[in-house]
């Protein structure tokens, strides 16, 4: 499916009552900070979620009785478990037998159902689908839906109607559902640079494979960048716009992740996770070198972490 930046407008308008419009810090005159952490549950994924539930409900497809299901441990689980206590509805998330017990606790705070099964994600997915499929409950992907990928792209509408002059948008890239939406937004008016970490390749794979490929995946941003395969949205506009030049795609080693994520906090007091860090290692490291004057917005996408590490 083709995503565009009416969609993502559409995705603005539908959800402006329910997220936060997030702001722009300005470090100096060619960089900026858009801190997406800000975001209700920490993470831009509070927007798709709206974004999806509220399309479905207002197509008659959300059954208030049963509500919605998603798979995952983290950022998604959480934020569509909030998305559906806002508006009223069940939510019931799949996750691995291994999650982490605080954040299992977190979703049963929101009131979501837990079905811990399986070892790994793949397999709480599987389940999730098939309890869609006979209880009737709204499926929301974790990052490979148009709705889930128009939602997050909002961001981006902001960032660039805060501030035209900025001229190339820095995103950590996972499965690939914020990238669908920021390139959806960013068409024609700024460059994109999708930063992933070297252990976590899974759009630079593709990209060089010419179809979404499985990846092993690892390091200390797996937990929000660990997906094993692109997102066919994601990929479905990160393709042209790389071979058209719109779309540098880079990779950032572990350490350099950390050190950005340390960097981050030591000369901003901006909080952020690995998986949010990746995207300003990749100006730090230099495995992106902008041209001298050019006005980079970097997107620091979430801070669920511990902030003991700091």
């Amino acid at each position: 499916m083709t995503l565009t930046r009416l969609d993502v407008q559409a995705a603005e308008q539908r959800t402006r009552a329910h997220v936060r419009r997030t702001p722009s810090f300005h470090a100096s005159a060619t960089l900026s900070f858009k801190l997406e952490f800000l975001q209700h549950t920490g993470t831009f994924k509070a927007r798709g979620a709206f974004n999806r539930q509220l399309a479905a409900r207002e197509r008659g497809e959300l059954d208030a009785e049963v509500g919605i299901v998603v798979a995952s441990g983290g950022n998604a689980g959480i934020a569509n478990a909030y998305a559906a206590s806002v508006l009223g509805v069940p939510a019931t998330v799949f996750v691995p037998e291994t999650a982490p017990a605080v954040k299992v606790a977190l979703l049963r705070t929101l009131g979501a159902t837990v079905v811990q099964t399986g070892q790994e994600y793949v397999e709480a997915f599987a389940a999730a689908s098939v309890f869609a499929t006979e209880s009737g409950a709204l499926f929301c992907h974790a990052y490979d839906q148009a709705e889930i990928a128009a939602g997050a792209g909002v961001l981006a509408e902001e960032l660039l109607a805060d501030d035209p002059g900025v001229e190339t948008i820095v995103v950590a890239v996972g499965g690939a559902g914020l990238l669908a939406g920021v390139l959806a937004a960013a068409a024609g008016r700024a460059h994109v640079v999708a930063v992933e970490p070297e252990r976590a390749p899974t759009l630079h794979a593709a990209l060089a494979a010419g179809a979404p490929v499985d990846v092993a995946v690892g390091g200390v941003a797996a937990d929000s960048l660990g997906a094993r395969r692109v997102g066919q949205i994601g990929f479905a506009l990160a393709a042209p716009a790389h071979a058209t030049g719109s779309l540098s795609s880079v990779l950032v080693g572990d350490d350099d992740i950390i050190a950005a994520r340390s960097a981050l906090w030591r000369e901003y007091r901006i909080p952020s996770e690995y998986g949010a860090a990746a995207a300003a290692a990749a100006l730090a490291s230099g495995a992106y070198r902008p041209r001298s004057g050019e006005r980079v917005a970097v997107i620091v996408c979430g801070a669920n972490t511990d902030p003991s590490t700091f």
